[in-house]
């Protein structure tokens, strides 16, 4: 059987999962699996209903973090973890800094960033302080030389790459300023975006971006 990455190509968690099997080389398969009411056999797979989650020979894996280690555990070749213990636990420590500190905090935003709602005053307040504070902590353990954690590619370039932008995109579009201005996202998004697993990711997700539009649109 052949490892399967299910749910749908807008999700950044579902686009880190496949960012890493492109860059791995690991043959996978897509399922397209939507989440919400039109879909409650999803929680017969995934345990509280979300996406992205695995199909593997041994069953199903949910939670992106867990996932992604198991795929580094499960296919050894082009690692994207350093080998050194302590530099593969401060790889870690970012992408928990990036996925805890910056994107869900900044998930709030979306409603009126990304999906035409609104936001309350208090909750951009709230919002503005603790993002401002991930964001002081993030600027630590960042290196952007080239890539965010060195002068390697590895796991935590695969959420950077997919997490950063649409922070900053909500954060400026609602909070009408850009708390990441002293980092250099643009530059560094810009080079990312030259790696053939970025360009496959981004096509696909612009194509399901399309799908779920008319899927969600009033009859």
């Amino acid at each position: 059987m052949t490892l399967k990455l299910c749910g749908f190509a807008v999700s950044n968690y579902y686009n880190k999962l496949k960012i890493q099997l492109l860059e791995k080389g690991v043959a996978f398969e897509e399922e397209l699996v939507w989440v919400g009411p039109s879909n409650p056999a999803v929680y017969e797979r995934s345990p509280m209903g979300k996406v992205p989650f695995l199909e593997t020979p041994q069953g199903i894996i949910s939670e992106s973090a867990v996932c992604a280690e198991y795929i580094e555990d499960t296919y050894p070749d082009h690692p994207l973890l350093p080998k050194d213990h302590f530099l593969a636990a401060k790889n870690r420590e970012l992408i928990q800094y990036l996925e805890l500190h910056i994107e869900l905090v900044a998930r709030e935003l979306y409603p009126q960033a990304f999906f035409g709602g609104q936001v309350s005053d208090g909750t951009k307040e709230r919002v503005r302080k603790s993002l401002a504070k991930g964001v002081a902590g993030l600027s630590k353990l960042v290196k952007f030389s080239p890539y965010i954690a060195g002068d390697q590619f590895t796991l935590a370039d695969c959420s950077a790459i997919v997490h950063l932008p649409i922070a900053v995109m909500a954060c400026k579009s609602v909070l009408g300023e850009d708390l990441f201005a002293a980092l250099p996202i643009k530059e560094y998004g810009k080079q990312m975006a030259e790696r053939a697993s970025v360009q496959k990711v981004n096509a696909d997700r612009k194509v399901n971006a399309e799908l779920m539009a008319s899927k969600n649109k009033p009859a």
